[in-house]
């Protein structure tokens, strides 16, 4: 019992007289997962009392982009088709399992299908069914209470919010044996999506978890749809995956905020950040400074009284705007240079005529940058020597001391104690053979 595939030229020639009935089935919107075949009566078919459960042996059954055909015989599974197009029912013919290249689809069938000898009889119950592969949209989930660890604030918030996911079937084999079995006419998507929805929202936590491990900002999270559903089919794989054979395809959060307690806290956060960052510092003080002013021209004692309180509230102590600037420029304690610009490079150097570089050569009057002394320090002296010996007090190198040539092209490092990971000339690896002396 198995499928011959009927190509255009056969179904016009010689195989054009010979089938009895013809199975199809018609488009699947998006709410049909399952659809049983629908059957049209022929003349000379052998099932003229219209038995919609047999299938006449030669009967030409149809298969359309985005499904899949099965031929379930008393409930097992005995053939199926993933590829569009027609093909022929003979009941004398081995499974012909049609994947197109589906992945596991065969895997799948030989857990669960009906495994036959060539030339079996037919029995007394046939159908065909077709699964919807199309990609299912719109499913509505609503996530709330779930912790989350923000990468800019550095803790944990819980998030509530809300969106839309899709599924796709990508096992029909493991979704009709396990989900819908054999169904009178369709199986409807409503059937099952409530418990869809309530095991994406149980699992969309460990997902999200995972999701802050890549070091974003909640607010960011719309943008990672595909990063969240592949981690949330790795947290459905056993339920969704495996045994259904659903995975789903995107998610889609329309609207994520913080609850009550995390808002009040990142808005405790982002108010302290003031006080870590001198220019921020700054604003702050001069906006207090101009309001203290403008309260000081109302004071009932006069204006002279109030301005003369001010002066002596600055004399006690503290820095002033202008001071708070001048550090955030310098890029001081809790400030980076004005305009956001960089801090001061690690490798700046200076020329003796005062000048502050980082490149080779002095950007005041062009002396070229100092040469860095390479080797090993004597202990004695502090002369840097490449030697097995020191060259001003005659000490001997310290032992455990490495220095390195390569022993392919004989390059030897700037400095020899500190060898890159190759060599630049050839390419060899520094190793333990390329050891000149301990």
């Amino acid at each position: 019992m198995g499928l011959i595939k009927a190509g255009l030229s056969a179904i016009r020639g010689e195989l054009a007289d010979q089938w009895k009935e013809y199975i199809y089935c018609d488009s699947m919107d998006a709410n049909v997962l399952v659809e049983k075949g629908a059957v049209r009566i022929v003349a000379g078919s052998s099932n003229t009392k219209r038995n919609d459960n047999i299938i006449t042996d030669g009967s030409k059954i149809a298969v359309n982009e985005g499904q899949c055909m099965l031929i379930v015989e008393n409930g097992k599974i005995v053939d199926f088709s993933a590829e569009p197009g027609a093909f022929i029912y003979r009941t004398g013919t081995e499974p012909s399992l049609f994947d197109s290249g589906w992945k596991g689809l065969k895997e799948s069938f030989k857990k669960v299908g009906k495994r036959f000898t060539f030339g079996g009889q037919i029995e007394n119950d046939q159908r065909v069914y077709y699964v919807n592969l199309k990609e299912i949209p719109n499913n509505k989930v609503g996530v709330g209470d779930v912790p989350f660890r923000d990468s800019e604030f550095g803790f944990t918030i819980m998030l509530k919010g809300y969106g839309t996911y899709s599924y796709r079937i990508t096992d029909p084999i493991m979704f009709y044996t396990n989900v819908c079995g054999n169904v009178t006419d369709t199986y409807t998507r409503d059937r099952i999506d409530e418990q869809l929805k309530t095991e994406v929202q149980h699992n969309l936590q460990p997902a999200l978890g995972k999701i802050a491990l890549k070091g974003i900002a909640y607010d960011q999270l719309p943008l990672y749809t595909n990063e969240i559903a592949d981690e949330l089919n790795k947290e459905l794989t056993q339920e969704w995956v495996e045994l259904r054979g659903i995975s789903v395809v995107s998610v889609a959060l329309a609207s994520i905020t913080p609850d009550a307690e995390s808002a009040k806290k990142i808005s405790e956060f982002q108010e302290s950040r003031v006080y870590t960052n001198a220019q921020m510092m700054g604003a702050r003080l001069g906006t207090a400074q101009a309001t203290a002013m403008e309260n000081a021209s109302k004071n009932s004692a006069g204006a002279m009284t109030g301005f003369l309180g001010m002066g002596f509230a600055q004399q006690a102590g503290g820095m002033n705007a202008g001071e708070l600037y001048k550090m955030g420029q310098q890029g001081g304690p809790g400030g980076a240079p004005s305009g956001g610009g960089a801090a001061p490079a690690a490798n700046t150097w200076k020329c003796a005529c005062g000048a502050a570089n980082t490149g080779k050569f002095c950007s005041e009057c062009g002396a070229p940058r100092p040469a860095e002394q390479a080797g090993w320090k004597c202990e004695k002296c502090g002369a840097v020597n490449k030697g097995k010996f020191c060259s001003e007090c005659g000490a001997k190198k310290p032992t455990g001391e490495l220095l390195y040539k390569c022993d392919k092209c004989g390059w030897e490092p700037e400095d020899p104690a500190h060898p890159p990971k190759f060599c630049p000339e050839c390419g060899d690896p520094f190793n333990a053979d390329d050891a000149t002396s301990k």
